[in-house]
């Protein structure tokens, strides 16, 4: 158990702790201002501190430390334990000795009457077998030796076992007369140890009223010096600053961004009331805005546009800021997946006069595909029916069937055991959808292995086809090439 000293954590008196004098800095090593009170005549008297308290810390490492000491040393009940262990192994010992004494007796009287038999019989027998009678009588004569050593023998076992067993048995009356008094003692220092805690207990009461007490009369003026501290600190730490300038920039961008949108938005409303003044022509787009279809570009009135110009763009959906679409000047486009997640438009130049078609809303994915894609990542290579269309801008018959094989480090395309193309992924490679091309552009792919040589591949439908051009760039990424 532990054992605590009574500590006096009696306080001074007011008359004894006062102190006068003139005003003095506060010392920031302290973790409170001092306290102080207007004095007779107008002096500033300053209140001494409290008397120094051990810390609750110190008073818990102590006490600790002393119950891990009393917790290493032997048990009084663990000796009393083998006291009386002992004593039963020597009860034993004793009970076993007097069992070999009377075992003993009983084989003397036994040998005794053996031989007043063989006495008797051997005055009555004659030749032979008093020959084996005294030889008889002679062996018994031996074993009552033998017998009495042994019997000198178990008479010092005996004595020896009586001693320790004596001894035990004083041992083990004074190993209960100690348990009895440590458990006096521990009894007492258990209230002792209670006392203390109480009085523990009492001292972080009284010292919390306290500086409850103390707390509740510079509360006030601590949280003003905190905020006005607060406000000094934002106004002299150049993080918040430039965290304030980076925001303003911020908000330029974006205002100058949203100016340039709201000029574009008001030139495009301008050209299409002209063109509804003059009855220009306007137009649309057809067809599902998603990958895997095609859409199309419709002029409303009967306007032909056979000397008009298109080019088709893709536009970020954040922002204005758009991208040509290489070789997309056909008035049907299938969106690839490079298009998902972005508007398309479409402009049309007809005598000078720039129309502008656009979706309403970003081109979707298909459905599942890019889970599909990630399966066919895992593989080494994937094999897809192909149909060639075009050979070098040169039509071809659509029906012999090629195998495209997108592998992660090369494409190949082969017929049986002939290869009619087979490169590695490269800068100066070029694969992407068809431009064009009509019903079946959702299906084709135009691929450029090197630059004197371009195919158009046909797909039995349009998810291999995406499949395939998400595989084919997502291997030459790996590659390090864009």
């Amino acid at each position: 158990m532990t054992r605590a000293s009574t500590i006096d954590f009696g306080r001074k008196t007011r008359s004894q702790v006062n102190w006068s004098g003139p005003l003095r800095a506060v010392n920031v090593i302290r973790n409170k201002f001092p306290t102080y009170k207007n004095g007779s005549n107008g002096i500033v008297i300053k209140l001494a501190d409290d008397p120094e308290m051990p810390s609750l810390k110190e008073t818990v490492a102590k006490e600790t430390a002393d119950l891990l000491d009393r917790r290493q040393r032997p048990s009084v009940r663990e000796l009393a334990i083998k006291f009386e262990k002992g004593l039963n192994t020597a009860t034993l010992l004793s009970n076993e000795v007097k069992w070999r004494q009377v075992a003993l007796l009983e084989r003397d009287i036994l040998l005794k009457n053996l031989k007043s038999v063989l006495e008797s019989l051997r005055g009555q027998v004659a030749g032979k077998f008093k020959d084996e009678i005294e030889e008889s009588v002679s062996m018994v004569d031996i074993l009552a030796v033998q017998l009495s050593k042994r019997e000198n023998e178990l008479l010092q076992q005996k004595t020896e076992v009586t001693r320790i067993a004596t001894s035990l048995k004083l041992a083990s009356e004074d190993a209960r007369t100690i348990v009895d008094e440590e458990r006096a003692n521990a009894c007492m220092e258990i209230e002792n140890a209670r006392a203390a805690v109480q009085r523990v207990q009492q001292v972080l009461k009284e010292k919390e009223n306290f500086s409850q007490r103390i707390g509740k009369q510079d509360v006030d003026e601590l949280r003003e010096k905190v905020q006005e501290a607060r406000r000094v600190k934002m106004l002299h730490c150049p993080s918040k600053a430039m965290d304030i300038k980076n925001e303003i920039h911020v908000l330029r961008d974006q205002f100058a961004e949203m100016s340039s949108s709201s000029a574009r938005l008001l030139k495009e409303l301008e050209l299409h009331q002209r063109f509804e003044e003059n009855d220009a022509p306007s137009y649309e787009l057809e067809g599902l805005e998603s990958l895997g279809s095609m859409l199309r570009l419709v002029v409303r009135n009967n306007v032909s546009l056979s000397n008009a110009s298109v080019q088709w763009f893709r536009v970020q959906p954040e922002g204005s800021k758009k991208e040509l679409i290489s070789g997309a000047t056909k008035l049907v486009y299938a969106p690839e997946p490079h298009d998902v997640g972005r508007y398309l438009q479409a402009e049309v130049n007809l005598g000078g006069e720039i129309s502008v078609a656009k979706t309403a809303g970003p081109v979707d994915p298909a459905a599942g595909l890019v889970d599909y894609v990630e399966t066919l990542v895992r593989n080494p290579e994937t094999e897809y029916n192909v149909v060639v269309l075009q050979v070098n801008g040169i039509g071809q018959p659509t029906d012999s069937i090629h195998v495209l094989c997108i592998g992660k480090l090369r494409m190949r395309l082969a017929k049986g055991k002939t290869v009619v193309a087979k490169e590695f992924y490269s800068s100066s490679m070029q694969l992407c959808g068809v431009r064009g091309g009509g019903d079946a552009a959702p299906q084709a792919m135009f691929w450029q292995p090197r630059k004197d040589l371009s195919l158009v591949l046909g797909f039995e439908t349009a998810r291999e086809r995406n499949s395939a051009i998400m595989l084919a760039r997502r291997f030459a990424i790996d590659c390090n090439v864009s």
